[in-house]
């Protein structure tokens, strides 16, 4: 009496327990001479189903794995739930030599160990009696499911379910048509462009299709969903297609259980991520705020000069970010995976092998910052082209010729040849222009040289302080070649200025009938090209101030020897 009583409280709480395959602690059997030939259970266990429904689960052993165990007592089940003559009530416990067994008459269906109830935590008769039942429970279901008064139910229940289903697919496509429309008729005109100040960023038909396009996916994922559910349930009415239902929910349930526990398991990796990038922002704050300081002149470092400011925040900025990442990066969810790694490397070979002229560029442009070569605005001649810098990037440098021609130029061409920079000392000092011009040698050199100051004088650009000089740069076989050396701080307008300066010197010597560059000729003339004393100073040439009119200066007219001693 206590003994049944007993099997009746502990029976229900077993079979709840086996149900919901709960794993208990696995015990060893005993090291018996009855037990030496029963085999070492594992924990992992494998369900035993009938027609999608799992009645119970079994452990596995080292000679008999899990899943084929289930497998096996499945198919005795289904075998002997097909065969009308076998009652359920012929399931019995069958006492046997290593434990007990379950059969139904004569079929064997399954046999317990000791094993399998130290691991299920209890005793083996409870467990035996437990999978009777489950068994016995099993065998009724199949029969019924497939009895043509269930049947002919089902048939009719699914055909009410895809039904229902059409006319919900239909119902909804056709509602949402008409909002759409009466939302297109009604606040299509309200939605206007994204603008940031004055720049258009899309326009509002772009903004309509976006939407329109995001309604038409969310419509179509609703009809799939209602489609998928309908799918689930008709399948899961009859039991030749219930694993297939089974596997419809597994496909859409564990994908998402797969995401959300990790997720869950990412949460902590995702707080000291967002911690990394809170602290990195702080840093490229303050970072920035002081080299704008010193862009604009509140702060001053000595041998800094401001125009360094923004470049050196660049370099700052990317190496914060680096050390932000690589301090982050185990850190990122997925990133300990192979996947993720040959990812990754895989992307440092392609940035290793095809960016190598990017960098050359990029450290040429930073160093050309340095080296303050020349700034946005300077004229400068960068090989065979001169202009004024429009741009400079970190890769390449802009620039506009005299011709109004825009010039890209790679900073590490720049770097690997020498700049000529015509604005950097105008400012200061001034450029000086010069201008060659040749003269007869029948003309006196100091009237020349009066003559192209004259020039100079009359010139727009050209600076008074420093005065403008005169060069003697050869004594040519037909000429003597002088040339006009003219201060400007206008380096931008040089072209305009030589223009101006060529114009005045031909106004000038045209002026004092002065003739430019002396025609070659095959002999020598007849009287020979010599300038007279008394011709020394023929305006707008000024004699000293200390010498009469005509008469050369001692030091710039002494007489020749010779005629010394003919004066004596």
């Amino acid at each position: 009496m206590m003994s049944s009583l007993l099997k009746a409280v502990l029976i229900p709480l077993a079979a709840l327990a086996i149900a919901a395959a709960a794993p208990a602690a696995a015990q060893q059997p005993a090291a018996d001479g009855a037990q030496t030939s029963v085999p070492t259970y594992f924990h992992e266990t494998a369900p035993v189903i009938i027609d999608g429904t799992t009645l119970f689960n079994l452990r596995g052993a080292t000679a008999l794995p899990a899943a084929e165990r289930a497998a096996s007592v499945s198919r005795r089940i289904q075998e002997i739930a097909a065969d009308p003559t076998i009652s359920p009530d012929t399931v019995v416990i069958v006492p046997w030599a290593f434990g007990l067994r379950i059969n139904a008459g004569q079929r064997l269906i399954v046999t317990i160990v000791q094993a399998d109830a130290d691991q299920e935590g209890v005793e083996r008769e409870v467990l035996a009696e437990i999978l009777r039942t489950r068994i016995r429970q099993g065998i009724k279901a199949y029969r019924s499911e497939r009895s043509p008064e269930v049947v002919k139910a089902r048939v009719i229940f699914a055909l009410a379910a895809l039904a229902i289903t059409a006319l919900l697919v239909v119902g909804f496509l056709i509602v949402t048509r008409l909002l759409m429309k009466v939302i297109d008729r009604r606040y299509r005109r309200y939605i206007e462009a994204v603008k940031i100040q004055s720049f258009r960023l899309v326009r509002a038909e772009q903004i309509y299709t976006i939407l329109r396009g995001s309604a038409h996916l969310l419509r179509t994922l609703v009809t799939l969903g209602m489609v998928y559910a309908c799918a689930v349930y008709v399948l899961g009415l009859f039991p030749w297609t219930r694993p297939a239902a089974n596997r419809l929910v597994d496909y859409l349930l564990e994908p998402l259980g797969v995401t959300v526990s990790a997720v869950l398991d990412s949460v902590p990796n995702l707080i000291i991520i967002v911690i990394i990038y809170l602290v990195a922002r702080g840093v490229l704050k303050l970072t920035r705020g002081l080299f704008q300081a010193i862009e604009f002149g509140s702060v001053r470092f000595a041998r800094f000069e401001p125009e360094w400011a923004r470049p050196t925040y660049k370099l700052v900025r990317v190496g914060v970010i680096v050390f932000a990442l690589v301090i982050a990066y185990p850190y990122i969810p997925g990133s300990s995976s192979e996947a993720f790694k040959g990812v990754t490397i895989f992307i440092g070979v392609l940035l290793s092998l095809g960016s190598s002229s990017v960098i050359g560029n990029i450290m040429a442009g930073y160093t050309l910052v340095y080296r303050r070569a020349f700034k946005v605005g300077d004229r400068v001649k960068i090989n065979d082209h001169v202009g004024d810098i429009l741009e400079r990037r970190i890769l390449v440098t802009r620039l506009q010729t005299l011709k109004n021609e825009e010039v890209i130029i790679p900073n590490s061409e720049i770097l690997n040849t020498h700049v000529v920079n015509y604005s950097s000392m105008a400012k200061e000092q001034g450029l000086i222009l010069h201008i060659t011009a040749g003269i007869g040698y029948e003309t006196p050199w100091r009237q020349v040289e009066a003559m192209l100051l004259e020039a100079a004088s009359r010139t727009p650009g050209v600076s008074k302080k420093p005065p403008p000089f005169v060069l003697q740069l050869a004594l040519g076989d037909f000429c003597v070649t002088y040339e006009l050396n003219a201060y400007s701080n206008q380096p931008n307008e040089m072209t305009k200025v030589y223009t101006l300066l060529s114009q005045n010197i031909l106004d000038v010597f045209n002026e004092y009938g002065v003739q430019i560059m002396t025609p070659a000729y095959m002999a020598d003339t007849e009287q020979p090209k010599l300038v007279p004393k008394d011709q020394w100073f023929i305006p707008p040439a000024k004699p000293p101030e200390n010498t009469q009119a005509g008469q050369p200066t001692d030091s710039a007219s002494q007489t020749p020897p010779s005629e010394k001693d003919n004066q004596k």
